[in-house]
C-alpha cells in the first residue's frame, strides 16, 4: 500500500512507531495537541471527521456492552459481539428512519 493512513489517538505520538509504520508504507495519523509545533498544518479536517465518527461508534458499542464480553469461548465471544453490533445497528435504523 502507498500512503494508507492508520488513525490513532494521542497516545501513539511516539516517533519509533511512526518510523516503523512509514517503512511499511503506512502513515500514522494522530491529532496534534493545539500547543504542538505544526498542529495547524497537520490536523487534517477530513481525517478528524473520520476519527470522530469512529470514536463515537466505539462509545456507542460500549453502551451496548461490547467491551464487557465475558464469553468463555471464541464462538461465544463472536456471538455476543455480533449481538452488540446488531443492537447498535437496529437502534440506529429506528432513530434514523422513524
Amino acid at each position: 500500500p502507498t500512503n494508507h493512513y492508520l488513525l490513532g489517538d494521542e497516545g501513539y505520538l511516539g516517533k519509533d512507531l511512526a518510523a516503523k509504520l512509514k517503512h511499511m508504507c503506512y502513515v500514522l495519523w494522530t491529532p496534534y495537541r493545539k500547543n504542538m509545533q505544526g498542529a495547524k498544518k497537520h490536523n487534517n479536517h477530513q481525517l478528524m471527521a473520520v476519527r470522530r465518527t469512529i470514536e463515537s461508534d466505539f462509545a456507542l458499542l460500549s453502551y451496548y456492552n461490547a467491551e464487557n464480553n465475558r464469553a468463555r469461548s471464541l464462538a461465544g465471544f463472536q456471538e455476543r459481539l455480533e449481538v452488540a453490533v446488531l443492537a447498535y445497528n437496529m437502534a440506529y435504523c429506528i432513530e434514523r428512519f422513524n
